[in-house]
């Protein structure tokens, strides 16, 4: 009995000791419940909190995307940006019944040019390279007038304007562009600030590129600002790119398509040298041993150095060298150097040396009895001062 009682305790006091046990274990998972619960809960407000931060972002960017504005926009509140798209479909249709008379010289006008500088075969690149020299060397040419045509502006803001010759601000560079690249089939847009306006424009490897015509006239320096990716355009242009595709095209830069490749960095300066002699504003250069990020400072020593000489020379007082480094498609750095010239002043827009010009003169000398001062004559320094500032300050808008 003794036996039977001893183990009828022992079976008690396990079902006790497994009691508790069974308790402690409720209880320690009742109160890791209650801990999940909790980090449960905080994690939902960290996600909800991230979703609503998302959500706000994403109405902001919407928002912009719904204020952003291409045709319409006043660049430094007047110089409007106008819609071309009825020409380039007038050009493309083949029939320019629905224009008005000023558009329809615009058509004809930039039809004659397409005419000039296209040729069969060529690819989206080599006619967009085409419009840019010929809109570099002709665009914006004209001069600012004391007597105003009726009708004109002193400067041109579109491409009727543009094309006929005047004097051209950025935004007449930007919508002009376009136009051409509309023409020719091409998606282009124009980018813009407050302030000023430049082009992004699709090519065929469906990549953006941006171009900024007007910024190399006004510096005088072919290339600098044509088919850029993003991040070179941002290292002196700035917009809203919230509404726009990104421009990160890198097979039809310039630097990419056409660069000259050298032994290494310290064969430049003889080449800058000649590029110098043949009046070229820019030349790209690659090198046989790829330089690595340690190596690319002394790039800008040699810029440096080589502004300094430069400007030491007759007839270079006014120049300034610039350099910049692009990455092609196998990340190999390629050296850009460029040469602006900010102090070459405008020639006359009539030969004052002509018949007609000596005729005047003469008119005037009688009817005011005293010569009347060639315009070659009044060219000072102090002149060529005000010219400059004029370029730059005409570089905003």
């Amino acid at each position: 009995m003794s036996d039977e009682k001893n183990h009828a305790k022992g079976k008690k006091a396990a079902k006790t000791v497994v009691s508790v046990a069974l308790a402690g274990c409720l209880v320690a998972s009742l109160g890791l419940n209650v801990y999940q619960a909790g980090e449960s809960a905080t994690q939902n407000r960290k996600v909800n909190k991230f979703i609503d931060n998302q959500l706000e972002r994403q109405a902001k960017e919407e928002e912009k995307e719904n204020t952003y504005q291409e045709d319409g926009y006043k660049v430094g509140n007047q110089y409007e940006i106008r819609s071309t798209t009825h020409i380039s479909d007038a050009y493309k249709n083949g029939d320019d019944s629905g224009l008005k008379d000023e558009d329809k010289e615009t058509l004809k006008m930039a039809s004659d040019v397409l005419k000039k500088i296209i040729k069969d075969g060529m690819s989206n690149y080599e006619k967009e390279l085409a419009v840019y020299r010929w809109m570099f060397k002709h665009v914006g040419q004209g001069h600012g007038s004391s007597v105003t045509l009726p009708g004109s502006n002193s400067s041109a803001y579109t491409p009727h304007g543009a094309l006929s010759g005047q004097s051209t601000v950025c935004v007449g560079y930007a919508t002009t562009f376009r136009l051409f690249m509309n023409m020719l089939g091409m998606d282009c847009h124009i980018v813009h600030n407050e302030y000023h306006s430049w082009d992004m424009v699709q090519l065929d490897d469906q990549e953006w590129y941006q171009v900024d015509i007007y910024s190399d006239v006004a510096g005088k320096c072919q290339y600098q600002n044509f088919n850029m990716t993003d991040d070179i355009s941002r290292s002196s242009h700035d917009w809203d790119d919230s509404a726009l595709p990104q421009a990160k095209g890198i097979k039809y830069s310039y630097a990419v398509q056409n660069n000259k490749e050298l032994k290494d960095i310290f064969k430049v300066p003889a080449q800058i040298k000649k590029a110098l002699d043949k009046k070229r504003s820019s030349a790209f250069f690659k090198f046989q041993k790829p330089l690595d990020k340690e190596e690319l400072p002394i790039a800008d020593y040699l810029v440096n150095q080589m502004n300094m000489a430069m400007t030491s020379m007759p007839g270079f007082e006014n120049y300034n060298m610039g350099g910049m480094w692009y990455q092609d498609e196998k990340d190999q750095y390629i050296l850009g150097i460029f040469i602006r010239n900010y102090g070459e002043t405008e020639e006359s827009a009539f030969d004052e040396d002509s018949p007609e010009g000596k005729k005047m003169l003469e008119a005037i000398t009688k009817a005011f009895g005293v010569d009347a001062p060639q315009e070659a004559d009044t060219k000072s320094s102090d002149t060529k001062e005000v010219s400059t500032n004029i370029v730059m300050e005409e570089r905003i808008l």
